[in-house]
Formats: structure tokens, C-alpha cells, sequence
């Protein structure tokens, strides 16, 4: 299959980028593996237009809708290879191989789960949170705890103390931060002993810990890291963190030719907002980085009477 432009990842930053370059009038082709993060979203308060908020899975649902409705085939399937050649991006899956002028890589992160079975019906009850600046309005005045390692769960939870007066970190691990500590403990922060368990209760979440208490919380915020999913542009050559984010540039450009990122790929703020933006610099770019194509001639249709 040969296209103009490749984007890789069906989420929130993949199908808006596929939008503007389908209007743009571009060859566009989605491949989409179907492990959206933005799906795990029980409903999302802070898009504009939704006042009542909206659900990951129906935000998709709509996305998608409109993508198909601009004939832009979407692929399900996982990009296994990614390879430059002769001037090309060829991308290997299971069902071929996809040559395009042009790839936009949005195939997001993966969160690192709390040790907790039943983590997405947790998730779905709203016990289990992983986003602040999505929803941390929402859960203000309830019993919230923070589960990480102390020093990456710290600045979570001083942002969380903005919107309760009860948030608790919970540290996993044995790390020392005596100033992390000290600020902790100036903000009213309590830091319990290290996890031991977590399990649902009644749509709340009970924590026992290594010192044999235990306690229950409204919200557990987990902030363990993520997966970053660029591995396919790191082969390449593509700037990166330490933690394997994307680095690009005011045009979402990696360091590979015709490579973008876009989305939670990218080193920035983890957002949908954001990955929109992102999306529409990217697909603007690519658009105009290819040859114009131009319209033949339009004959208008006769109206009836």
C-alpha cells in the first residue's frame, strides 16, 4: 500500500492529525494497534463544549466517525518496523507493508499499574485516577492518596493538596528525600510507611501497608512512570529523552526526515488539548513539506426543480 502520509496510533492525536490532512485533501492511511490510553477515560471535564464531560471511548467513537466519513482507511494492526528508504518511510505490519511520503508517529504511553488486579474497574468507578490536571477539580474535598515512588509522587501530590486538605502519599520502594520530605510535611502532606497491598472496597480503594495498618482512600492517584511507545522512531534516529519521550521541534519534527511525533509520545504536557495541537502542526507541516496537488476541473451539477 503506498500513501502520502502514515499516521501510526488511533488516539485522540492520530485520528485529529488524519482529519486536517483528509481536508488538506492528502492520501492519509491509520494504522491502529486499538490500545488508546484515552479509552481508559471514564469521562473528561476539561474539553472544550462538553460541560458535562465526556467519555474516552465515546470522544474516540466520535473521532472515528468523522475519519471514516473522509474515507481515510484505518488499519487495525501494530507497526512492527519502521525504515527509511529512498526517500520514504516504509512501515512493516502484519497484514504488509506501508510506503508513504510522510509519518506521524502518535502511539502514546502506557502507564505503569499499581499493583491492583482489578485496576480498570477501579478506573471505571473513579477510585483510580491518573490524570490531575484532567480531573483533580472534580475530585475536590475527597480522602485522596498519591502511590509512587517518593520522588517522582511528591510533586503530584503538592499539586493535589490545591484541591483537599486530606492527600497522602503512599511511597512504593524505600527511597530517602529528606527535602522532598521536608516540603511534603510543610503542605500537610503524610507520607505513610511503603505499600504492602491495595484492593478494592465499595468504590473506594483500601491500602494495608508493610507495617500491618491499613487505610481507606476516595482516589489513588498511581504515579510510577509510564511506558513511552517511540521505539519505532528511536531505531531511526529520532531525538529522546532518558525516558524515551520524543523531543521535536515548533514543527513536531523528531530528527528523522518526514518523521513527526505527536501526542504523549512527545516530552510535554500529557493532554488531549495538547495533542490536538499538535496534531494540527504536524499535519499542517506535512502538507505543505509534500508537492501540491491540485484539482482537475469541477463541473457543477444541474439542481432539480
Amino acid at each position: 500500500m503506498r500513501t502520502e502520509v502514515l499516521v501510526i496510533g488511533g488516539g485522540p492525536a492520530g485520528l485529529m492529525a488524519a482529519i486536517y490532512l483528509a481536508r488538506f485533501r492528502r492520501q492519509v492511511v491509520i494504522i491502529d494497534s486499538g490500545a488508546s490510553r484515552a479509552a481508559l477515560i471514564p469521562r473528561s471535564h476539561n474539553l472544550p463544549g462538553f460541560p458535562n464531560g465526556l467519555s474516552g471511548r465515546e470522544l474516540l467513537a466520535r473521532m472515528r466517525l468523522q475519519v471514516e466519513e473522509l474515507d481515510v482507511p484505518i488499519i487495525s494492526g501494530t507497526v512492527a518496523v519502521l525504515e527509511r528508504r529512498n526517500g520514504d518511510v516504509i512501515a512493516g505490519h502484519e497484514g504488509g507493508t506501508i510506503v508513504a511520503q510522510r509519518a506521524v508517529l502518535a502511539t502514546g504511553i502506557v502507564d505503569k499499574q499499581a499493583p491492583l488486579t482489578d485496576w480498570t474497574a477501579a478506573v471505571r468507578e473513579g477510585a483510580l485516577r491518573y490524570c490531575p490536571v484532567c480531573d483533580a477539580f472534580e475530585a475536590a474535598g475527597r480522602k485522596i492518596a498519591i502511590m509512587g515512588p517518593l520522588g517522582h509522587a511528591a510533586g503530584k501530590a503538592l499539586f493535589m493538596r490545591v484541591y483537599s486538605s486530606d492527600v497522602t502519599l503512599i511511597p512504593i520502594g524505600h527511597e530517602q528525600n529528606d527535602a522532598r520530605q521536608r516540603e511534603l510535611a510543610t503542605a500537610g502532606i503524610r507520607v505513610t510507611p511503603p505499600l504492602k497491598a491495595i484492593q478494592r472496597a465499595g468504590g473506594a480503594l483500601a491500602v494495608s501497608f508493610v507495617d500491618g495498618s491499613d487505610e481507606r482512600f476516595d482516589i489513588v492517584y498511581p504515579a510510577m512512570g509510564a511506558e513511552v511507545r517511540s521505539e519505532l522512531a528511536i531505531r531511526l534516529g529520532a531525538r529522546h529523552t532518558e525516558e524515551g519521550f520524543l523531543e521535536v521541534d515548533a514543527k513536531q519534527r523528531c530528527g528523522v526526515d518526514g518523521l513527526y511525533g505527536i501526542g504523549d509520545v512527545v516530552t510535554d504536557l500529557h493532554q488531549i488539548a495538547v495533542a490536538f495541537g499538535h496534531a494540527a502542526v504536524a499535519a499542517c507541516h506535512a502538507h505543505h513539506s509534500l508537492p501540491m496537488r491540485f484539482a482537475e476541473p469541477w463541473e457543477a451539477k444541474p439542481q432539480g426543480n
